[in-house]
């Protein structure tokens, strides 16, 4: 069992930037491969990015492309959501998940284990 606390969020301007942080519990961080997900009020979650076990494959949404970066440092058992250029359509419930995949998907549903989410508000 991981349990996955996510911390960061909050009120930020168009324009501007977060950093988003994932801290799992257990020492087994770096087996699962990390996603990063959200959802707005009225929508369905969706993807936002992933990122394998070792950090060197990444994928994301082509609504965030080139604004988003996801990282992960397993040796300080961390994953982060670096969003620049933020739009008011970002704002959302950011989820971070873990799967024990064989490699990370963009679908939610295959994911195991769920932070309980950091609201991020970006106003126009």
């Amino acid at each position: 069992q991981v349990q996955l606390v996510e911390s960061g969020g909050g009120l930020v301007q168009a324009g501007g930037s977060l950093r988003l942080s994932c801290v799992p519990s257990g020492r087994t961080f770096s087996t699962y491969q990390m996603g990063w997900f959200r959802q707005a009020p009225g929508k369905e979650r969706e993807s936002v990015a992933t990122i394998n076990r070792t950090g060197g494959n990444t994928q994301y949404a082509d609504s965030v492309k080139g604004r988003f970066t996801i990282s992960r440092d397993n040796a300080k058992n961390t994953m982060y959501l670096q969003m620049t250029s933020l739009k008011p359509e970002d704002t959302a419930v950011y989820y971070c998940a873990a799967t024990t995949r064989s490699f990370p998907t963009m679908a939610p549903s295959l994911y195991d284990y769920w932070g309980q989410g950091t609201q991020v508000t970006v106003s126009s």
